[in-house]
């Protein structure tokens, strides 16, 4: 799968948007190119709801809005007429050849959103239309300021003539979609459901500034130019949104980060503009918003506090949380707050979730989540960030790895290090 000559790579030609990818499903065209870039199994099952969700009727007035969480929106730049478009994120391609560098803020050029990931919101898209919803996906340049992103969300919300807005949002699509309902144009909106939003911010926020986190560490070892380090401190620092998600300081986490004087002077750093910015953000989000309702995941291995020993962030790691946000920042003071044991990035593709979401918009209640989060049992373990730095640390021979590791690879780009392990 290298890169043609003309520069359009094979995911380049895969690509669909979700229209054009929900008719081939549904009819069947395409068929060994989809099957060669979702997987047999996975192929089968959207497939099926893409049959399911052509033949449902629309039975509720509402429209539902599906927000993506960070980096959960495709982005690219749009070629000549007849060419297809220049996928950058997420085309493996692209980040082999170094040039990740183009997502750094301000000088990004042309880029926008081309459509939610499939692998991560297609499923989740499909189920809800066969439930009988208008389902409309809002993807978003997810490296912006969340208050552009929210102004614009809010702007799309208002031409809609439907008489009730519903909106299900993952991740940082949360926080968008509730600086959003701060608009007073916005009575419609009937419900929003978070999946995983961190209402309280990520420390892996702060480790994707720092070079530290999973998905940049797995990035780094597939480019061929730049180690995480660099493609921290040139593009993940230069992204708003980043330090708009970072935990504020509280009673369980006194250290401030967004202080630039509280982070490691070693190694990449936040931008203090930025940094301002972003508790700005955190102070205009309202402390409650009676509509909405947080699904949190639970017992998975977390990130939950970070202190500053030695010029380095000492993280605290428990299984109080979704593999990503920790659970005391995915629960929302003055909603109801529902839990289920599911890893972050799995929440929009779960087949339960997706049942629970259609009675949460139907009624506003479900049955099929508990409403604890249940016992906590493995014990903590406290990481460095140089302890992170020794995990992908070698490039990745992407030439050499059969179609489904490659998948497999994109797919898990999320997956927490082995450090995180409960010691036994």
């Amino acid at each position: 799968m290298n890169a043609a000559p003309d520069g359009v790579s094979i995911y380049d030609r895969m690509w669909r948007d979700d229209a054009d990818l929900c008719a081939l499903l549904a009819l069947g065209g395409a068929r060994r190119e989809l099957i060669a870039a979702f997987g047999a199994a996975d192929y089968a099952q959207l497939a099926g709801l893409a049959r399911q969700a052509a033949a449902a009727r629309r039975r509720h007035a509402a429209s539902v809005y599906l927000l993506p969480g960070i980096m959960g929106s495709q982005l690219g730049a749009a070629r000549g007429a007849g060419a297809p478009a220049d996928l950058l994120w997420l085309d493996p391609q692209d980040i082999i050849a170094g040039t990740l560098t183009r997502l750094r803020l301000p000088d990004a050029g042309a880029l926008g959103p081309l459509g939610a990931i499939p692998f991560s919101y297609l499923a989740l898209q499909l189920r809800l239309r066969a439930a009988g919803f208008a389902v409309a996906v809002h993807d978003y340049d997810w490296r912006q300021d969340l208050e552009v992103l929210a102004a614009e969300f809010a702007a799309r919300i208002g031409a809609d003539p439907a008489p009730e807005v519903c909106i299900v949002a993952h991740s940082m699509g949360g926080l968008i979609a509730r600086r959003a309902l701060q608009s007073g144009q916005l009575a419609r909106v009937r419900r929003l459901v978070t999946l995983g939003t961190p209402h309280g911010g990520s420390f892996g926020a702060a480790q994707a500034i720092r070079g530290t986190y999973p998905v940049v560490r797995r990035l780094a070892a597939l480019d061929r130019l730049h180690d995480a380090e660099f493609l921290a401190a040139r593009v993940f620092s230069s992204f708003p949104s980043l330090h708009q998600m970072l935990p504020p300081p509280g009673p369980e986490q006194p250290l401030d980060l967004f202080d630039a004087g509280n982070w490691p002077q070693a190694g990449p750093r936040p931008e203090p503009r930025l940094l301002a910015a972003g508790r700005a953000f955190a102070a205009r989000l309202p402390s409650a918003e009676p509509r909405c309702i947080a699904i949190c995941g639970t017992q998975q291995r977390t990130v939950t506090g970070a202190r500053l020993v030695d010029d380095d962030f000492h993280y605290q790691v428990s299984d109080a949380g979704d593999g990503t946000v920790p659970l005391a920042s995915a629960q929302l003071a003055g909603s109801d707050n529902y839990y289920v044991r599911c890893e972050h990035s799995a929440l929009p593709r779960s087949a339960s979730v997706a049942r629970a979401l259609v009675e949460l918009l139907r009624h506003g209640r479900t049955t099929r989540l508990a409403m604890r989060p249940g016992v906590r049992r493995a014990r903590g373990v406290t990481v460095s960030d140089r302890q992170l730095r020794t995990t992908w640390s070698e490039k990745v021979d992407w030439a050499a790895l059969a179609p489904e590791l490659r998948r497999d690879y994109l797919n898990r780009l999320n997956q927490p290090p082995r450090q995180y392990a409960a010691v036994t």
